[in-house]
């Protein structure tokens, strides 16, 4: 495994598959080391008596306790988050439960030509025939994530309302926090200026983690320590998320993480093509809807973007809140100094009163984070991710086909995913119909003969036709298939699980309750100079 699949943000925060002296690992692995280093000044050579030396197996969460490097012992590090420690965990006696997020649906229905519906339900048939107890959504912890992240606004927003003061004023702008290769870099490089801008909500994954291991085990009849949780992301950043310590907690004198291991979209595909199945014809099995955005007629529902949907979930909830506005239709992003920097205004009687902002890839998260520094920022919400494109790209997820530009599989993965309207649907649908086809066909050819019954240009109709068709079967016609099952856009607020997890666990947004589960911490980690020049 290479560094390349952790995000741009990761990469640059030292990452690279060798380790230098400015790079070495501060955590001290073999403490019965003999070594006896004598004074520099002195020029003696350092005399060393060790023991044979053994295996070394370092942490992810020993990786993380320094700003050093994943390096070339990644695989080493990411054993306890592999495949092959999934399908063991599976065999070793306890309750396996996956939580599958929208996105790597997406990459796995656009991979196969199918729609998400099908792909979850056929992920769930497979799953359940290994061993596993139940398939979850990360759709349902994603609309508890937005629901705190919006109530997290308003009082931020109020708060930077009542003083010009300078500590006050830190409460804005709020910067997202649902990205892993984000809130690493932030602590390892940027440090303690810019963490008390982050949104202290955890992410999705890290939310049900929360909900399974805290709350949804005693329904059913489980302890903490006996459900093993495994995620299915689109990135391979969000295993480094899984080991925070901020996300380990005790039962009983025993360790209990949130989440236990992550697989990425690709790693689910080398698991359905390990099986020797046909994935596209394989029996659907019913959703476990405990912790599904599956409604009564059996689709499934969630908020728009690719990336979770932040800015404009928490746009249109504090336009309602702030200033009672409420927002029809879609929201209008202009599009800045490139399609990955986008910003929307809210302005009351020709005023401003709202600005936020989508900021992927890493070139642009600098550019923020240097406003940010020199308090020159003018949004008050910033949807940050790492990957360029956000979260549909992510380095998890399936790569390319041959001879597919990456532009051209993420606009498929935009299709796959939802985003495109009913309207577009049924244009789509009128396009790649096949009487449509043959008549459109015939009318180019009656009106060529018709104006001109030159052969050169016959010849060009009939050609413009077959391109025509060609395109529109190629492109458009995989598509509509998969809009037919789109899943449908709704509203967090109205979400039954989010309302049930609250009324039976949460209390209500921004509570006690609410903070101490589904809210985390940041840490600005400091290097450690000497430690690293110790082998110098």
């Amino acid at each position: 495994m290479s560094s390349s699949r952790f995000s741009p943000a990761l990469q640059a925060s030292d990452l690279n598959d060798f380790i230098a002296p400015s790079q070495d690992c501060i955590v001290s692995l073999n403490k019965n080391s003999a070594a006896s280093r004598l004074p520099i000044k002195k020029k003696q050579v350092v005399v060393s008596t060790k023991p044979p030396e053994e295996s070394v197996k370092i942490s992810l969460k020993d990786c993380l306790a320094c700003s050093g490097c994943i390096t070339s012992a990644e695989t080493v590090m990411l054993e306890k988050q592999s495949l092959d420690d999934f399908v063991t965990r599976i065999n070793s006696g306890k309750t396996v439960i996956v939580s599958v997020s929208p996105q790597s649906r997406a990459s796995l229905a656009a991979f196969f030509g199918l729609s998400q519906s099908q792909v979850f339900r056929k992920l769930t048939a497979l799953f359940k025939s290994m061993g596993v107890k139940a398939v979850y959504d990360t759709s349902s912890s994603r609309d508890l994530a937005l629901i705190e992240a919006c109530n997290e606004f308003i009082s931020r927003y109020k708060l930077s309302q009542l003083s010009s003061d300078k500590e006050v004023g830190t409460s804005l702008p709020v910067l997202s926090s649902a990205c892993p290769g984000w809130i690493c870099y932030a602590e390892k490089t940027l440090g303690s200026y810019i963490l008390p801008y982050i949104s202290s909500v955890k992410s999705p994954q890290q939310v049900i983690g929360a909900a399974i291991k805290h709350h949804m085990v005693e329904k059913l009849g489980l302890k903490p320590y006996d459900v093993y949780h495994v995620t299915v992301m689109p990135c391979y950043d969000k295993k480094l998320e899984a080991v925070r310590g901020d996300f380990v907690f005790s039962v009983e004198e025993k360790e209990v993480t949130e989440v236990d291991s992550v697989l990425t979209t690709g790693e689910v595909l080398d698991l359905i093509q390990s099986k020797s199945v046909d994935f596209k014809t394989m029996e659907e099995s019913p959703l476990d809807r405990l912790l599904t955005n599956v409604d009564d007629g059996g689709h499934l529902y969630g908020v728009s973007g690719g990336s979770g949907g932040y800015a404009e979930t928490i746009f249109r909830y504090a336009a309602r809140a702030l200033f009672n506005r409420e927002i029809e239709g879609p929201l209008d992003f202009k599009i800045l100094r490139n399609s990955d920097f986008r910003e929307v205004t809210l302005e009351v009687e020709g005023r401003p009163v709202l600005k936020f902002a989508l900021c992927y890839g890493f070139r642009n998260l600098q550019n923020i984070v240097r406003k940010v520094k020199m308090g020159k920022c003018e949004y008050q919400f910033i949807e940050v991710m790492a990957c360029p494109s956000g979260c549909l790209n992510g380095g998890g997820q399936i790569k390319p086909a041959k001879g597919q530009s990456p532009k051209d599989l993420i606009q498929q993965l935009e299709g796959v995913y939802g985003l495109a309207s009913v309207c577009d649907f049924n244009f789509i649908s009128l396009l790649t119909h096949s009487s449509f086809m043959s008549n459109f066909s015939a009318i180019l050819l009656q009106l060529s003969c018709s104006l001109l019954t030159s052969y050169i240009l016959l010849n060009l109709a009939v050609i413009a036709t077959r391109t025509f068709l060609l395109v529109a079967s190629h492109y458009m016609l995989p598509l509509t298939l998969n809009l037919v099952n789109q899943v449908s856009v709704s509203n967090p607020f109205d979400n039954p699980i989010a309302k049930r997890l609250y009324d039976d666990w949460l209390v209500q947004p921004g509570s006690d309750n609410a903070k101490r589960y589904l809210h985390t911490q940041y840490h600005p980690v400091v290097k450690s100079v000497t430690s690293q020049l110790q082998n110098w």
